[in-house]
């Protein structure tokens, strides 16, 4: 009877013990499934935590960036308003200087013109040319004051070799009796002024004082060549007496 009841205790036990085995088994099955999506989700989001984290760090390495060029720009801009600021202060100086310097070019006009009306009859015809176009020059927009002030002082510089070289040019003379003659015509600096005829035989000399072309006499016709020859670097430098144009006022 015992074994009988231990026989149908077991066969009763043997199905449930079996059942809540497969149960078991399922749950585990479910479980190791369940685990296995997690990881995966796990995985998955580690891997976009990652991703992420590499794009912040690329992103703060941009914004660095971004502020270091920001900075250099906004030093740039700074740079930039203070060159403003001194090119406005160095326009104030050129109006400034403009406005003395222009005057100043009349006034030398008017010391160029003066010389020549008081000078010896050096090349007039060619001074007074010369004067005439710095005259027209000075109301041109289209030539700068700089370049303006440089053709004056050249016209200055060119008074002044008048005064220290040995030159001869051909040109025309007017003598007292209103005749026009054309002739050699050589200048020691501007204390000698004398004219040739073209064919050699006739001298004048230019008289400071009287203002007009005078005869010079033929004893003086040798030394008068030899100027002209000199001149005209026919021949080597040597002393010249020569007469001189000179006023008393010069002479002096």
């Amino acid at each position: 009877m015992k074994s009988s009841i231990a026989l149908l205790i077991s066969s009763v036990l043997i199905p449930v013990h079996a059942e809540n085995l497969n149960d078991a088994q399922a749950v585990q099955s479910k479980t190791n499934q369940a685990s296995a999506v997690s990881q995966n989700r796990i995985d998955a989001s580690a891997e976009k935590a990652l991703t992420l984290e590499s794009e912040i760090e690329q992103l703060q390495e941009e914004v660095s960036n971004l502020e270091i060029y920001r900075d250099h720009l906004a030093s740039l801009v700074e740079n930039q308003n203070q060159e403003v600021e001194n090119l406005n202060e160095q326009i104030d100086q050129i109006a400034h200087t403009r406005q003395g310097v222009v005057p100043l070019m009349y006034h030398m006009l008017d010391g160029l013109k003066t010389i020549l009306a008081n000078d010896k009859p050096i090349r007039k015809a060619q001074r007074e040319e010369r004067i005439a176009k710095l005259d027209e020059m000075m109301t041109r927009a289209d030539v700068a004051d700089a370049e303006k002030f440089r053709r004056i002082l050249e016209a200055y510089q060119i008074e002044m070799d008048y005064g220290t070289k040995l030159g001869v040019y051909q040109g025309k003379i007017e003598l007292a009796a209103n005749e026009r003659v054309e002739a050699d015509i050589l200048y020691l600096g501007r204390a000698t002024l004398v004219a040739r005829s073209l064919s050699g035989e006739t001298f004048w000399s230019w008289s400071q004082q009287q203002r007009e072309w005078q005869p010079v006499s033929n004893d003086q016709k040798v030394e008068l060549d030899k100027a002209f020859a000199m001149a005209n670097k026919q021949i080597a430098p040597d002393i010249l007496t020569l007469p001189v144009s000179l006023s008393i006022a010069e002479g002096k």
